[in-house]
């Protein structure tokens, strides 16, 4: 799966989901301090990526994960295990 692939599934969930604009999205910005989301939109969020991936995503996997960029590497290091 490309990075690509994976950023526009980010931006769907979190434009669905929590009514961010698809064209603030992109790897560097950071899900807290730019979208103003919290640990509970950090599951969500998470959950959505488990639809994608097909594989449940644990906490620790995401314990790390600032930026879009690091949900990016984090999906790509599950698809990878």
């Amino acid at each position: 799966m490309t990075d690509q692939t994976i950023l526009d599934h980010i931006k769907q969930i979190l434009s669905e989901n929590f009514e961010i604009e698809p064209e603030r999205v992109h790897a560097g910005a950071n899900l807290f301090t730019e979208f103003d989301l919290d640990s509970i939109d950090a599951v969500e969020l998470a959950i959505g990526l488990q639809k994608l991936t097909g594989r449940r995503i644990q906490p620790q996997d995401f314990k790390e994960v600032r930026t879009v960029g690091d949900v990016i590497a984090a999906v790509q290091q599950l698809l990878a295990a």
